[in-house]
């Protein structure tokens, strides 16, 4: 072995294992806080999707909703469906969450492609379970979600004003159309 590779095989090792251990934060951005209290059994069933962040996982989507059911081991299934509006197909992603702490905090990890997790933080929810803020492990990443294609005005105005303390911004969110 020549002394390039002696070198270049540990550091690509390295690099590789940091790519890893990055692409599994499951943190929560600076500021934010997850909801304590939090009932996970009043969480389920299917939330619309009103406003994102353009992810690159789902660009070109409208009419996305999530759908979140108990799995037998305790974690939860994650239904997304989305349909993309440019390909003329609807797409379709199951992932499991998990509670990072316990069923009380909502602050959970979700992965679609194990080994891999990601953060999924419900900041703000309002107390009948309908309309939920939704953070990543950084401000790359929220939802606005509610159980209807709607949200009220006096609810989209206090997540945005929460998304912009945190040090979102919110002007780069994308409302999502359902028809």
């Amino acid at each position: 072995m020549n002394n390039f590779q002696k070198i270049a095989i540990p550091v690509s090792i390295g690099i590789l294992g940091v790519m890893i251990i990055n692409s599994c934060t499951v943190g929560i951005p600076k500021g934010a806080v997850a909801v304590t209290h939090f009932d996970a059994e009043k969480y389920l069933g299917r939330w619309y999707e009103i406003a994102r962040f353009d992810y690159k996982f789902e660009k070109d989507m409208d009419n996305v909703t999530a759908t979140y059911s108990q799995n037998p081991d305790g974690s939860i299934r994650v239904d997304n469906k989305g349909y993309n509006y440019v390909k003329k197909e609807w797409k379709e992603s199951i992932g499991e969450a998990r509670f990072v702490k316990d069923k009380t905090q909502a602050s959970l990890k979700v992965s679609f492609f194990k080994p891999f997790w990601a953060g999924y933080n419900v900041i703000d929810i309002d107390e009948d379970y309908q309309y939920a803020l939704v953070a990543g492990n950084s401000l790359k990443y929220l939802w606005i979600l509610s159980r209807t294609k709607e949200i009220p005005e006096s609810i989209r105005q206090r997540f945005l004003q929460k998304a912009k303390r945190i040090g979102y911004n919110t002007d780069d969110l994308i409302w999502v159309q359902h028809n």
